[in-house]
């Protein structure tokens, strides 16, 4: 018997947000899968920059840009108690709880609430969505899913309200829970060997679309020692790349959008297995396409050819993860790069015509043991290459490999509060590498920019 599921993606709390093509893919896969098994599902997005009920009386329209990326609505709140050591302004990101509250009566005959998660230290958002819900729907049951309810899975049984709570890839586990709570046997259930065997995800629930996330992969062959992505998938699974490019047309053709996100974790690995002949399928079907990458490309990949073929295609915002210029260090991360790697990349992209402000590299900062001259000898060399150096603050994730690391090398207690992961605080910091040097950096490479 059909179901009315309602899918929530909850507020952002925090310091600092900003919508760098943020979409919940997971949340919106499991809307499609579970349509595909019979039943109706609805969307409240919290973070929905377009909501026709906002912004409130006497505030701005958040400002957009035409790549699909932005500001979110943004309300101060009071500030969590294990931070309020900073001064800062501590804020919720979306729309108001009002309106939220709103769209939830409207809901009363919802069979079950599925919740998605990001952050580890944004759950503080996510249990204030819980919170509501019990007030306004107290007999509705609730699943929280996504990446806070996996990495941090006793705390969020233990804290967050929720009735159910799954880790992982979600799936699979909400056919399962499905069958337990309604006694109802799936009437499809995916290949998870076969990534083109599930369904679209429910994009059309989106109330505007501005742009839309795409996977190619789940999973990444590396294990880069600060990385989760072996948590959420024991492999490396990929796409088709002509059902990639059938995706990307068909949404073009349903919604007229033009902006597209991979979020993939190694779009560019083996190049000549996804990448470059998805890009030629796109050629062929005439699609007028702008690409971005916010996650994150593989450096070693790049090469003429590669260059040419990103750029031709409409890859307007490349990012690329070096992470550090000390070999040491490469080594011990997951030797997924090496300096002479970046140094031929560069050249190879500024000859297919990137600018150097259009060539992102992400460095990360903060790092358990991290000495300041080790991020600023990687922000001297990026520049010597002729990219553009962007910090990335660490943010410790339970499960990797460095979390041992960071747990001894921290001032604060990651280990029972996940509000402590915020990269914001620099969480692994230490005498060298100061908050006060952070800042500074910080501060230089702004007024370079």
């Amino acid at each position: 018997m059909s179901k009315k599921i309602l899918l929530i993606n909850p507020w952002i709390h925090d310091f600092a947000a900003y919508d760098f093509w943020i979409k919940p893919l997971g949340l919106l896969y499991l809307g499609g899968l579970l349509r595909q098994n019979g039943h109706k599902v609805h969307f409240i997005d919290c973070l929905d920059p377009y909501h026709p009920a906002m912004p409130p009386e006497g505030h701005k329209q958040p400002k957009r840009h035409s790549y699909g990326n932005g500001k979110f609505f943004r309300q101060i709140i009071s500030t969590p108690d294990a931070l309020k050591m900073y001064s800062r302004n501590y804020c919720r990101y979306g729309i108001s709880p009002e309106v939220f509250r709103k769209e939830l009566k409207n809901k009363q005959d919802t069979d079950i609430v599925l919740i998605t998660s990001m952050m580890t230290y944004w759950y503080p958002g996510v249990f204030e969505v819980i919170k509501i819900l019990k007030d306004v729907l107290p007999q509705v049951p609730i699943v929280l899913g996504g990446k806070y309810a996996t990495l941090c899975h006793d705390h969020a049984v233990k804290f967050s309200g929720a009735d159910f709570i799954i880790a992982g890839a979600g799936e699979k586990l909400i056919l399962q829970l499905f069958h337990k709570i309604f006694d109802e046997k799936p009437l499809f259930i995916p290949d998870e060997n076969n990534l083109d065997s599930y369904p679209y995800p429910a994009f059309d629930l989106i109330n505007k679309i501005d742009q839309l996330p795409l996977i190619t992969s789940r999973g990444c062959p590396y294990h880069c020692s600060y990385c989760a992505s072996h948590i959420f998938n024991d492999k490396f699974r990929r796409r088709d790349p002509v059902k990639v490019a059938d995706e990307i047309e068909y949404w073009q053709k349903i919604s007229g959008v033009k902006n597209f996100s991979f979020y993939d974790d190694a779009l560019l690995v083996n190049p000549e297995e996804m990448i470059i002949p998805l890009l030629h399928g796109l050629k062929k079907r005439n699609l007028s396409c702008k690409f971005h990458c916010p996650n994150g490309l593989h450096l070693r990949e790049i090469n003429e050819e590669l260059s040419e073929l990103l750029y031709i295609s409409g890859f307007k915002t490349i990012r690329f993860g070096f992470e550090t210029s000390d070999l040491k260090r490469q080594l011990q991360t997951g030797g997924k790069v090496i300096n002479e790697e970046l140094l031929n990349g560069v050249r190879h992209l500024k000859k297919a015509g990137y600018k150097t402000d259009e060539i992102g590299i992400y460095l990360l900062c903060g790092l358990p043991g991290q000495k300041a001259r080790e991020v600023i000898d990687s922000i001297e060399f990026v520049q010597e290459c002729g990219a553009k150096p962007v910090l990335a603050e660490y943010s410790p994730i339970p499960g990797t490999k460095m979390w041992t690391e960071a747990v001894a090398s921290s001032s604060f207690d990651i280990q029972g509060e996940p509000l402590y992961h915020n990269n914001s605080l620099l969480p692994c910091r230490n005498d060298d590498f100061s908050y006060t040097v952070y800042e500074k950096l910080k501060m230089e490479l702004k007024n370079r920019n």
